[in-house]
């Protein structure tokens, strides 16, 4: 039996004759009132280093596999975008049902921002991080389709950051409707943090000596010289062994840059990013999503789905409603996480690897976590090139 069970649950939204809110577990075309949200922008980030009714269908727990037998899947973040994403998708009958379901729930053509650009819009955070979140599950679509088995044989999933969200709805645990009006939400408040505040986020590759704490606290410290009150400067991603994303005040940021010497870097580089993301400067944005998860049915995952708030898998409903929010403030531990996925006993196989969705930054990082479970992996891209769709 299928594991996606988001599609079964898409299409009895779509088939539903009136889709108005009238209970939590219902399909709505629009998102429930609450203020605004945020996301992290990865797939720029990693490229620099180099994110239902009781009658719907039962699934099964999957049964224990061998791990020659078995698949996982991740989920990319927010700067994984790029023009040109999803064409050729539309002749999958159910990425085109997800496709024509955001444009109802977001109020806008997401399919042709993310075909046609302008790049300048798709990179917006509230523009991108729906994109990479439909994307990736229009991807699920593309591999059900080449590869049935990788879908029926999956026992894990991660997302980087907002990768998470689909994640969890490839897992069961979320509606794609209500994931998708909780993205909305994360990503324009997320947004709104941003550009309350100069801040943003410095790529950094540093040696075995590297300290990458003591580093942030010195450079708190200039900024406190400066004149700056509580100066944020934190480690957001832990990406690979030594590779990081810092992020916080400009000031703080520049400083490294300036002094990356002094601190073993082998490169620092700040990326075009609006925001300090998960880090405390994104306090503003945790409340509006808190909200919009309060409204949402959440249910224990199918499969195992890996926190990026302490690399673990989610427990119950109220344990990913506690750490999505969470996540907005805290680092991604990315690196913690593809240990925890891939760990096994010496000379046992590695499983299958899909990263499904644009970029395929997630497969660089985890040739530099774990070579030989890289060498399981594949990426299923959002673009297939020269192809006819169908109508």
């Amino acid at each position: 039996m299928r594991l996606a069970v988001f599609g079964c649950r898409l299409r009895h939204w779509l088939e539903t004759p009136s889709r108005k809110p009238t209970h939590s577990k219902q399909r709505s075309t629009s998102c429930p009132q609450t203020p605004s949200s945020p996301s992290l922008d990865i797939a720029e980030l990693l490229a620099d280093s180099g994110q239902q009714t009781s009658e719907a269908p039962q699934v099964k727990e999957p049964s224990r596999r061998r791990p020659r037998q078995s698949s996982l899947l991740l989920f990319p973040g927010q700067g994984s975008q790029f023009v040109g994403m999803g064409k050729g998708l539309q002749k999958y009958p159910n990425a085109r049902e997800i496709f024509a379901a955001a444009e109802e729930i977001l109020g806008y053509d997401l399919l042709s921002l993310c075909v046609n650009g302008p790049q300048e819009e798709l990179n917006k955070t509230l523009h991108c991080q729906p994109a990479v979140f439909v994307m990736s599950l229009a991807a699920v679509e593309r591999l059900q389709h080449e590869n049935p088995e990788a879908i029926e044989k999956c026992v894990g999933a991660a997302g980087f950051s907002v990768g998470e969200f689909a994640a969890l709805v490839f897992a069961g645990a979320i509606d794609f409707a209500e994931a998708l009006c909780a993205v909305k939400v994360r990503a324009e408040a997320m947004q709104e943090a941003s550009e309350s505040i100069p801040s943003g986020m410095l790529s950094v590759v540093g040696r075995a000596e590297s300290r990458f704490k003591y580093a942030c606290l010195e450079a708190q410290e200039h900024c406190k010289s400066l004149g700056l009150e509580d100066p944020v400067c934190e480690v957001a991603n832990y990406l690979f062994p030594n590779g990081r994303v810092i992020a916080g005040h400009l000031q703080a940021l520049k400083y490294l840059q300036q002094n990356s010497r002094k601190f073993h870097f082998l490169r620092a580089k700040l990326l075009p990013v609006s925001g300090a993301f998960h880090t405390s400067l994104m306090a503003s944005a945790t409340q509006p999503l808190h909200e919009i998860l309060k409204r949402i049915n959440i249910e224990k995952p199918l499969i195992s789905v890996y926190s990026n708030v302490n690399a673990k898998k989610y427990m119950n409903s109220k344990h990913i409603q506690q750490l999505l929010v969470k996540q907005l403030v805290s680092p991604v531990k990315w690196e913690q996480t593809m240990h925890a996925m891939y760990e096994r006993e010496q000379g046992i196989d590695f499983p299958d690897t899909y990263e499904v969705g644009p970029g395929s930054q997630l497969g660089t990082v985890l040739k530099n976590c774990n070579l030989k479970a890289w060498s399981f992996y594949k990426h299923i891209d959002v673009k297939i090139k020269d192809d006819i769709e169908e109508e």
